[in-house]
């Protein structure tokens, strides 16, 4: 389901809508409008489920890329949203990148960044509310890059005490980790409990803890993904 936007939007209503199961998107980078969107069948990453290739566990544990968290959140979206061969065009506008920088500034939206020699190279981002975080798009600029990030994701979300990881939609890349989607009411139900309860950002500082959540990470043989 869609919807045209039909109020001004501001961060505070941005995250009404998240915690009533709906999220924003433009029809391209070009629009200055917004649409709400409501799948009826939504994707998910399950915390618990979340499988890693071995040949990407390998990468996550060397030394080949430094991951950080909200060092460079802006830096990110523009990684997003700039054209990729195979996504030359976005949904992520002027608005979009405003008003997701605003939420960054309240303490509820997140990056995560993987560096190479000192480049930024890959990340995602996404909104937290409670125990729930909906994941908002990924880039890439080397290999496993993304990759990297969203396992770095996990490990954090799972220490952190979340329980709900929301991708909006499932794809072929994302069920390579684990990923399906799931009818639009067991999702709200998950939602609801989630948004009620209290969870913890693993920032930086974090990075001791962090090592054996990863280490933590159930394998997943062969199985890769590229991106």
């Amino acid at each position: 389901m869609t919807g045209q936007e039909t109020v001004p939007l501001t961060p505070e209503l941005m995250l009404r809508a998240y915690r009533a199961g709906l999220f924003p998107m433009a029809p391209d980078a070009r629009s200055d409008e917004l649409e709400w969107f409501f799948p009826q069948m939504r994707g998910i990453l399950p915390l618990e489920g979340f499988h890693v290739p071995r040949r990407l566990m390998r990468t996550v544990l060397s030394d080949r890329f430094a991951v950080m968290t909200d060092q460079d959140f802006a830096g990110v979206m523009d990684g997003c949203a700039a054209p990729m061969p195979g996504r030359e065009d976005t949904w992520i506008n002027p608005r979009i990148r405003t008003l997701f920088c605003q939420l960054h500034a309240m303490g509820h939206a997140h990056s995560i960044e993987t560096y190479h020699e000192g480049r930024l190279v890959g990340g995602l981002y996404g909104v937290a509310i409670g125990q729930a975080f909906f994941g908002e798009s990924m880039f890439s600029r080397m290999r496993d890059a993304s990759k990297v990030a969203l396992v770095h994701l996990v490990a954090r979300l799972r220490l952190g005490g979340f329980t709900l990881l929301d991708t909006q939609f499932g794809t072929d890349h994302l069920a390579s980790f684990g990923g399906y989607e799931i009818p639009a009411d067991d999702y709200m139900r998950q939602l609801v409990r989630a948004v009620a309860r209290r969870a913890q950002w693993i920032g930086n500082d974090s990075a001791a803890e962090l090592l054996p959540a990863i280490r933590a990470l159930r394998p997943a043989g062969a199985m890769d993904a590229d991106g």
